[in-house]
């Protein structure tokens, strides 16, 4: 069950961090099937087939501690995001597991970028439940 209206949403980076950041997220939302779908000169759009997660480039950057989260469609796509976002440079901030104090079927993993966001990524799926 997918329930969201959230139709895009946006980070900024530092003019510094801004490819890399860029680079980081690529890698890391792989396992959702995410690449780069637009780009325009300080922004870039990526998404699984529509850009629905945003980049914009910034002169500076106040430091955000945003927390946001993508929805995957089992538990093994949990793990992927993990280690794919260990390797690409992230900290961990929640090895993936359930978390029941939310409910029976959460499972999540969490990670800070490159600039200090909390990025999640969860599924509300029974393990047995193949998507």
């Amino acid at each position: 069950m997918t329930s969201s209206n959230i139709d895009h949403l946006g980070i900024t980076a530092p003019d510094e961090h801004f490819e890399p950041l860029v680079e980081w997220y690529k890698n890391v939302l792989s396992p959702l099937g995410y690449t780069e779908i637009m780009r325009f000169p300080g922004m870039v759009g990526l998404g699984s087939e529509i850009p629905d997660f945003w980049i914009t480039q910034k002169e500076t950057h106040i430091p955000s501690g945003f927390h946001f989260a993508f929805t995957a469609p089992n538990r093994a796509v949990v793990d992927a995001f993990h280690r794919a976002a260990i390797d690409a440079g992230g900290t961990s901030n929640g090895k993936p597991g359930l978390r029941p104090e939310y409910h029976e079927n959460y499972y999540g993993a969490f990670v800070l970028d490159p600039i200090g966001n909390n990025v999640e990524l969860v599924s509300h799926s029974p393990e047995s439940q193949k998507n």
